[in-house]
């Protein structure tokens, strides 16, 4: 079995480097917006785990800060390995951007055949 690369090598440390950063200055799901008590622990699923924003497995980095938040567990078990673009921190416009959800590049709801 291959272990992802941030469970195993140097990625391993620069990952358990960051995740102690992140839950000492981020209080908030980036997620789902909402208040993440650090008390919880696993198997609670309002737990805090750290997210990959973009997932390992669509090329994300395994250890770049820049590439990881707070997350709740529930949360990040159902992101899976979608990627959303949620820069404008809306929740309500909130798109999912992957494999799953491809952008069109035309309104097939509107073709007419000739």
């Amino acid at each position: 079995m291959v272990l992802r690369a941030d469970k195993q090598g140097a990625h391993r440390v620069a990952f358990d480097k960051n995740k102690k950063r992140i839950l000492k200055t981020q209080n908030v799901c980036g997620i789902c917006g909402k208040p993440v008590d650090k008390r919880l622990k696993s198997p609670d699923p309002m737990s805090p785990v750290i997210d990959h924003i973009i997932p390992v497995s669509k090329g994300g980095h395994p250890s770049a800060i820049e590439n990881l938040q707070l997350a709740h567990w529930t949360c990040n078990r159902q992101k899976s390995d979608k990627m959303f673009n949620n820069k404008q921190n809306d929740q309500q416009d909130q798109k999912v951007i992957g494999n799953r959800n491809l952008p069109q590049s035309i309104n097939w709801a509107l073709y007419q055949q000739k």
